[in-house]
């Protein structure tokens, strides 16, 4: 695996987040790297709410936070028992998200989060399809029932450097024991092709192209990823969309639209504003003016 990636793609107005909060990817441990993308630490200190929004990647994650929250004095919420107050402090995996995200932030805060390779994360949970989780977030404490979610979580919030986060994320997905999967790593393969490949747009052709029947690759995806093949060539071309709009100031959308697989400019618009909630057009114009 190469180093994290260095692209905002799925972050709606990266530019916008990125000057509220401090945001930083990092790499995992060397056995750890061929089922990761990245982990992913961000810290905010507030004096207004904002909400950030993204547009998923088909990946699952594993996400630590501890925040501060507007609420009267007392006990504040918590997954594993007594915090400060207005404070919530949880472990939880994300799967896959179907929808446009929205996370709201105010006060301080900060996230440790793993980002897993789509078809990466079945090995640290093998006794369920990953289609399970998606459009799902589990807590820590029924997401793995044998372990001690609360000193897990602890473990990897409490540390003040990003060197000792980064260690206890290590150590906490070592723990999980995953073991080699080639059902795995053909799945990682398939979608690292659709993510690079342009001229993948159709499912039949693609699995003619792997020598695997529609049904198949269906599974396989299902069992491994957590979506379907389509939605997985539909999610990267939104967020190719998504990062010219917010990069080119003269966006030609027709040619994009075809360049992208689409059948004209019309269905690239229908498909961006179902996700993102604004037409293409509109999001680059506010884009620009911000």
């Amino acid at each position: 695996m190469a180093a994290p990636r260095r692209d905002t793609r799925g972050i709606v107005d990266a530019p916008e987040l990125f000057s509220r909060v401090r945001f930083r990817r990092r790499e995992p441990a060397a056995p750890l790297r061929p089922y990761l993308e990245h982990y992913w630490l961000i810290d905010w200190d507030l004096t207004e709410p904002y909400v950030s929004h993204v547009v998923p990647h088909p990946s699952v994650n594993i996400v630590f936070q501890r925040y501060e929250t507007q609420e009267p004095s007392g006990l504040g919420k918590t997954g594993f028992g007594k915090a400060a107050s207005g404070e919530v402090t949880f472990g939880e995996v994300a799967g896959i998200g179907l929808d446009l995200f929205a996370q709201k932030l105010e006060g301080r805060g900060h996230v440790c989060g793993i980002q897993f390779r789509p078809g990466g994360f079945r090995p640290f949970a093998p006794e369920r399809p990953v289609s399970d989780w998606t459009g799902r977030r589990i807590r820590l404490p029924e997401a793995y029932p044998g372990r001690d979610a609360a000193a897990d979580t602890e473990a990897v919030l409490s540390p003040a450097s990003d060197d000792a986060r980064v260690t206890a994320l290590d150590e906490y997905l070592l723990a999980l024991d995953p073991k080699p999967d080639p059902q795995a790593d053909l799945a990682m393969t398939l979608v690292d092709r659709i993510r690079t490949d342009r001229a993948i747009r159709r499912v039949g052709d693609f699995a003619r192209g792997e020598g695997m029947s529609v049904r198949l690759m269906q599974r396989l995806f299902a069992a491994y990823v957590g979506v379907g093949p389509k939605w997985v060539i539909l999610r990267y071309r939104i967020h190719e969309a998504l990062e010219r709009a917010e990069t080119d100031q003269a966006v030609d959308w027709a040619a994009l639209a075809a360049d992208l697989g689409y059948a004209d400019q019309a269905h690239l618009a229908r498909d961006f504003t179902a996700t993102v909630g604004v037409p293409p057009t509109a999001y680059a114009e506010a884009t620009m003016r911000t």
